[in-house]
């Protein structure tokens, strides 16, 4: 037996053995889940039985209570014990499958020998609990298998920092329990483990790195210093991947003082949000909280107007140039995007701290109680030194004192009888039981009448007075829609309130007029919808969260200088992962240059800041990416990684009939070749629709994405290009790839995106016209022409 040979047997008698321990765990764990599972039915079917019960008297009632205490501690220990063992048995079902993924050998500075320590996605201990026979991916140690080669090598402990020498990085793949492959690697993770990962087709849900997980994903992933992580990433780079397992490692890392529950994911789309929802209970960690901007803004005013979305905000930007007001909406889009705009809204407080706050009457049964003007005027006479939300506190306690007053005279106004003639008899009876419990009442006197009658008058009028005291607590004698708008009222108005960081734009006044008229329908364009609720929070107080302690924010190119400010301001305490491509920012306001990484860097200081670059792309074959390199400028610098496929295709169709067909045959042959997810991606929703139409006849599973989608699953579907993004196909057809749907500057990073979607197959049609200007001669060079036209 060759060394080979011995290391491949030595090892698979390692591997049983574990995977022995593993089987006794669970058949322990099974055992005692399934007796705390009987307890807890015990416990809940004889509660009432093992409570005292007594209401006599307060000592009885005293023991009663402890009695109820005690046995419901004792069922939620039980269940806490339930679900804390069902988790390590889903744990350990998954290391029975594949126990470890990487070995190392490691002989610490002054030890006489090195340790064998094998990596796996939890740790787990032999039978005298001493020794481990897997370590965590997460563990401080296990960062030797990501950062070094065999040689010297350190890494960091809360203890300190541990010195020595790696001796051996060792690679498997283990299924069903069995070592189907065995490798030694140097620098990085082996190409043989991540081409069996690359090369399998993609699925409804993202997976685990974990076996793959490459240096400078490494360092992503471990960043424990910095309070603004920004990783920019070439697309299939990995960086989302990367960022997911940062989640694991941090509450692995500060378990006890970090839950799920203060992690906040930032996604592009609800889709992507089930696309990812898988990774951290494969890791064995709590989901952490998911969520889009858009949605926040939806929960936050989606009551006060009809807000619009970001992708209906592209979609304009995209097919709505022979708008008459396309020049005034797109200049008001990237404006408001900026902080020259915030600093506009800045200086709009300044002014609305000594005149200008718009306030509305308080009316009561049609009358006004406190009218607009009397509001104003008393919020005015308040000392202007003291911040706007704490006046109108001042203000709401004012008011609350007159409502008490109006309330004391309305208890002998006429309207007030005739509403307690219109009470029920149960309201009565709970008035009477009320005035039983008073000293001298019999119920039978003149006196006990009169009583009855006011105890009734004053809950009539409590409760028609509830409503606006309600609303004076929640500050809603504010006219926030009015106060807003006044911004735009008069173009002249903001140029005098204005300074040189406001810097209004040439075409103010068309701005001005454009949001007038949305804002009187009703309407809340997306560029409005940040400012306008950041504007709310400074008149109203800002309610910042802080229990939130890691936010990741996905797609973070697309975002606007504005909403970087406000979530810092709405996260204080909150550390920030930014992931992105510039390359791939594709929303309207991005061609001002107002958006990406650099304003939001702008928010911290620079020692606090770390930006980590990727550029190597994983998901794409080497052909895929080497011709989507050549749409943009800086492609020479992204590294395919070395997995070869067929080369992207173009097809040139002679009509829209022919260009269905063509789709339609190409489809049935992916399906053939095994491939488990295929987009055909179109420009727009619109577009998307009228493939769909055509296709769906001759490709019955096929299925159209739109923006209400909230999940990810696999097979055939027709998607707008923004929705696509951060997720991957196996096979990608681009709907129409001519100049008619991607010339213009502004819409190469667009078809850059939609192209870099694909994992092992790309390809692009057209039906009329030429090729998009942004496949160049050379990137045609990279592809096979078909139907004889399409050069």
């Amino acid at each position: 037996m060759n060394q080979t040979n011995q290391d491949w047997a030595l090892e698979q008698k390692r591997v049983d053995e574990v995977v022995a321990e593993i089987n006794r765990r669970i058949a322990l764990l099974e055992q005692e889940t399934l007796d705390t599972k009987s307890e807890m039915v015990d416990i809940r079917k004889n509660f009432w039985d093992d409570v005292t019960v007594n209401f006599e008297d307060a000592t009885e009632m005293a023991e009663t209570y402890a009695s109820m205490k005690q046995q419901a501690e004792l069922l939620s220990e039980r269940e806490r014990t339930h679900r804390q063992a069902a988790l390590q048995l889903r744990t350990l079902n998954k290391l029975q499958l594949s126990p470890y993924f990487g070995r190392i050998d490691y002989k610490e500075e002054g030890e006489q020998a090195a340790d064998a320590i094998y990596l796996g996605i939890a740790s787990l201990r032999d039978g005298s609990d001493e020794n481990y026979l897997i370590y965590d991916w997460r563990a401080p140690v296990s960062s030797l298998y990501y950062d070094y080669p065999p040689g010297p090598a350190r890494y960091e402990t809360p203890m300190g920092m541990i010195e020595g020498e790696l001796q051996l990085k060792r690679q498997y793949m283990i299924r069903d329990g069995a070592i189907v492959s065995l490798f030694d690697t140097g620098v990085t993770i082996g190409d043989e483990l991540l081409q069996e990962v690359l090369g399998k087709q993609s699925d409804a849900q993202m997976k685990s790195i974990v076996a793959t997980i490459q240096r400078e994903q490494n360092r992503i992933i471990r960043n424990e210093r910095s309070r603004l992580l920004v990783v920019q990433g070439a697309a299939g780079s990995g960086k989302t991947s990367a960022a997911l397992q940062r989640v694991a490692y941090l509450l692995y890392r500060y378990r006890g003082t970090l839950t799920a529950d203060q992690v906040v994911l930032f996604s592009p789309n609800p889709m992507f949000n089930s696309y990812v929802a898988t990774v951290l209970p494969e890791l064995g960690e709590d989901n952490m909280q998911q969520t889009t901007f858009q949605d926040y803004l939806v929960y936050r005013i989606g009551k006060a107007f009809k807000l619009e979305g970001p992708y209906e905000q592209l979609e304009y930007a995209l097919t709505a140039g022979d708008d008459p007001e396309y020049a005034a909406r797109m200049g008001g889009i990237r404006y408001k995007a900026s902080m020259s705009y915030a600093a506009l809204i800045e200086r709009y407080l300044v002014h609305l701290s000594t005149q200008g706050l718009v306030f509305r009457s308080l009316v009561f049964r049609g009358e006004p109680m406190v009218d607009a003007e009397a509001l104003a005027a008393y919020f005015y006479t308040l000392d202007h030194a003291i911040p706007i939300p704490n006046r109108l506190r001042l203000v709401a306690d004012w008011l609350l004192e007159q409502l008490k007053e109006r309330e004391q005279a309305a208890c002998s106004e006429a309207w007030v009888e005739n509403e307690i003639e219109l009470l029920d008899k149960e309201t009565y009876l709970k008035a009477f039981q009320s005035l039983k419990r008073q000293k001298g009442f019999s119920g039978k006197s003149f006196d006990d009448y009169e009583r009855e009658q006011m105890l009734l008058a004053k809950y009539v009028v409590k409760e028609r007075f509830k409503p606006l005291r309600s609303r004076i607590k929640k500050l809603g004698f504010i006219d926030l829609k009015s106060i807003y708008r006044q911004l735009f009222a008069e173009p002249a108005f903001a140029r005098a309130i204005a300074d040189e960081s406001c810097s209004l734009p040439q075409n103010w006044p068309d701005i001005c007029t454009a949001t007038r008229g949305r804002l009187d329908c009703g309407d809340m364009a997306y560029e409005d919808a940040t400012p306008f609720l950041y504007l709310v929070e400074r008149i109203r107080g800002f309610q910042t969260n802080t229990s939130v302690r890691h936010l990741i924010i996905d797609e973070a190119q697309d975002y606007t200088a504005f909403q970087f400010a406000f979530l810092k301001r709405m996260f204080p305490r909150s550390k920030v992962t930014a992931l992105g491509d510039l390359n791939q920012s594709i929303n309207a306001h991005t061609s001002g240059g107002s958006g990406g990484f650099a304003a939001l860097k702008e928010l911290y200081e620079q020692e606090e800041t770390e930006t980590i670059v990727l550029t190597r792309s994983y998901r794409s074959t080497r052909q895929i990416v080497e011709f989507t390199s050549r749409f943009i400028d800086d492609g020479n610098a992204i590294e395919p990684f070395n997995r070869d496929g067929i080369k992207p295709t173009l097809t040139a169709a002679s009509g829209e009939a022919e260009l269905h067909r063509l789709v339609g045959e190409r489809i049935e042959e992916l399906l053939s070749a095994g491939h488990g997810t295929i987009a055909v991606i179109c420009k727009t929703i619109a577009e998307s629709r009228i493939a769909y139409e055509a296709l769906k006849g001759a490709v019955p599973p096929i299925r159209l994405l739109e923006q209400e989608t909230s999940s990810f699953e696999p097979g055939v579907v027709v998607i707008p290009s923004y929705l696509s993004k951060g997720v991957e196909f196996d096979a990608v057809i681009v709907y129409d790839g001519s100049s008619r749907q991607y010339s213009r500057e502004s819409e190469r990073r667009l078809f850059y995106t939609v192209c870099t979607r694909a994992m092992h197959e790309l390809h692009l049609y057209k039906a009329a016209g030429e090729w998009s200007p942004f496949i160049t001669d050379e990137a045609k060079q990279l592809c096979l022409l078909e139907s004889g036209e399409a050069g």
